[in-house]
């Protein structure tokens, strides 16, 4: 079925939806009253229920961009991005023994310049639910359509942000919706369809985008960093003519190279390359990329006892998250609906979703005709999407380069490197940050910021 025949059929079944939604003063875990407008409430799309958290712009909500924030697995709620990438509050991660934990609030949240709605995406994360079985499954087309038609229902029901300027943005895995979303909105607006979504681009961390290129640039990047040797990647490059994805089995020389390569970097955090390789209670089968983009659930994470030194986990701090979440008194100040869903988890990997885009190259070539601006960004120690396999797809659109190659700064440091390219009134800015992981947002949060705030108000990085 073609995805804007799918799209008209599910116009029909999204409009005139209701959005319930409340406002939150306070939260379990933080000291007084929030120091910005939180709104939490849910969106009916279908027989979906789609939960939302809105964080008004500390600066001037009524002419301030506006950001539809979707985090990665599939299967991560929006309080991944609230908490640990882009939002206003922090764990005190340092203090905690036990109870519900302490927030902190964060001093260079993306909130004190654009309005965000993080949003539990696709149905099944978060605090998200349906109303039927048969609206539990879900794929990459439909969560297009489903997100698409929460995005209107929720304008519909918000006209004070009609008039914003509205940016799609993407974490890892939905870095593959994102595209496909803003040139629905594209087509959608080109034929009048209400409401009219002022779109002026998206911005895509660490983004999924073409599963070939993503795996195969892992080789190329562990020889970059070193974590082959020069004569291993010789012989795999050759042995595998350049393809390391759905090898013929009877090539031994591929076989033989890339199993050593295998024995090479097993041991690395594919999520930051630096850091330790996490343990957990009960071994988990390593997936390739579809999985290793969705982070694991707390469900294979040691005890919730925060260590240092050598010990120290990152996922020991998501944790705390699904600690927070799933307390009554947490549900209740976020107004969640009671018996709706029987446990958060921050990243539920039980999903009944169908990975059906492998590829979502077409849809950035296409959008370079537009007069949209994009903002691409990589942590250069990440290899669940390294910053060579991203680069190798933008190039490949094949459009002017605005600037070249160059550092740029924070407070007299490198935060990464950036290069621009345009076409017209389109413009694609590219950015590494250096010493990020994935995702880079949460990874190097000041530089992430100062990055942000050039970028979206059109200052040079």
């Amino acid at each position: 079925m073609g995805l804007m025949y799918l799209h008209f059929l599910l116009l029909l079944l999204f409009s005139g939806k209701a959005v319930s939604r409340n406002i939150v003063k306070t939260l379990p875990g933080f000291s007084g009253e929030l120091p910005f407008k939180l709104e939490t409430g849910y969106v009916s799309v279908g027989d979906i229920e789609f939960f939302y958290y809105f964080v008004e712009s500390q600066g001037n909500p009524g002419a301030d961009p506006l950001i539809l924030y979707m985090n990665g697995g599939p299967g991560c709620s929006g309080l991944n991005g609230f908490f640990y990438q882009v939002g206003p509050v922090v764990f005190n991660t340092t203090d905690y023994t036990g109870g519900i934990p302490t927030l902190l609030p964060y001093p260079r949240s993306w909130t004190k310049t654009a309005n965000i709605i993080f949003v539990d995406a696709p149905v099944g994360t978060g605090f998200s639910y349906a109303t039927t079985s048969q609206a539990y499954t879900t794929s990459d087309t439909l969560s297009v359509i489903q997100t698409l038609g929460f995005l209107r229902n929720w304008l519909n029901d918000h006209p004070d942000f009609k008039l914003n300027p509205l940016f799609i943005g993407a974490d890892s895995y939905s870095g593959l919706i994102a595209p496909i979303i803003a040139q629905e909105i594209m087509d959608g607006n080109g034929v009048g369809e209400e409401p009219h979504i002022n779109l002026k681009g998206y911005l895509i961390g660490s983004p999924h985008t073409d599963t070939t290129i993503e795996l195969n640039s892992r080789i190329v990047y562990a020889h970059r960093m070193a974590l082959i040797s020069d004569a291993l990647y010789e012989a795999a490059k050759t042995g595998c003519n350049g393809r390391y994805v759905d090898i013929d089995p009877s090539n031994a020389k591929c076989v033989e190279a890339l199993e050593s390569i295998s024995l090479c970097i097993e041991q690395v955090s594919l999520q930051d390359i630096l850091e330790p390789k996490c343990s957990f209670i009960s071994p988990k089968q390593n997936k390739e990329i579809r999985r290793s983009l969705r982070e694991n659930s707390r469900s294979f994470l040691l005890p919730s006892q925060y260590r240092t030194g050598n010990d120290w986990c990152r996922n020991f701090e998501h944790s705390l998250s699904d600690i927070w979440a799933n307390y009554k008194s947490v549900q209740d100040a976020l107004y969640i609906r009671p018996g709706t869903v029987e446990e958060f988890f921050r990243c539920n990997s039980s999903l009944s979703y169908t990975e059906n885009v492998n590829n979502v190259f077409g849809y950035h070539k296409n959008l370079t005709n537009s007069g949209l601006r994009v903002l691409v960004f990589s942590g250069d120690h990440d290899m669940v999407i390294p910053h060579v396999g991203i680069e190798q797809w933008i190039k490949s659109l094949n459009i002017s380069l605005g600037s070249d190659w160059r550092p740029w700064f924070v407070d007299g440091q490198i935060g990464g490197y950036t290069r621009k390219y345009v076409n017209k009134a389109y413009s694609l800015t590219y950015s590494t940050l250096k010493g990020a992981g994935h995702s880079p947002t949460e990874y190097r949060r000041r530089e992430s910021y100062e990055m942000f705030y050039r970028w979206i108000h059109h200052y040079p990085l």
